[in-house]
Parts: C-alpha cells; structure tokens; sequence
C-alpha cells in the first residue's frame, strides 16, 4: 500500500533526476533553471494550500504558470527530436 510518505520520499528522489544539467550551454542551463523555479512555485503553492497557509487564488495561478511552462517546455522538446531525426535521415 502506497503511504504518503512514501509517495512524498519517491517523489524528493525523482526531484535530482530532473534537475538542469551541468555543461549544457548558457542559455539551455538558464531555461532549464528558471522552469525548475516555477514548477518548485507550484510545489510550494499546492504545499501551502494543503496546510492553509496560502490563498487558493495563488495555487490557481501558479498552475496556469508551470502549465505553460510545461507546454513551451515539451514544444521545444518536440522540435529538437524532430531535428535530431531529420539529421538522421541525411544522407553520408
């Protein structure tokens, strides 16, 4: 049976797995980290509001954020694999 405190140190865990990476270029590593900082918001907001201490309001917004964020995130995901697979298809 899952308990929440398991789900909660499964989770901790796979927060390093997606961690930016190091000796990335300069403005890969800077998008990477600034979308690591609206989805902490949203784990902070959603945190807040399970315990009371944040307005429900700001939990809204900051899952409108990290839903955009998440959308432009796998858009541009989406557009580098389709590039990788066009440089696999040139010819040698």
């Amino acid at each position: 049976m899952i308990t929440s405190t398991i789900a909660a140190t499964a989770y901790d865990r796979a927060r390093d797995a997606v961690a930016p990476a190091q000796g990335l270029p300069q403005g890969v590593t800077a998008a990477a980290s600034d979308f690591a900082k609206v989805m902490e918001q949203v784990d902070v907001a959603a945190s807040g509001a399970m315990t009371g201490k944040s307005d429900t309001h700001e939990l809204v917004q900051s899952i409108a954020q990290a839903e955009i964020a998440l959308e432009t995130v796998v858009a541009i995901r989406d557009k580098v694999v389709e590039a990788y697979q066009e440089i696999l298809r040139m010819p040698v």
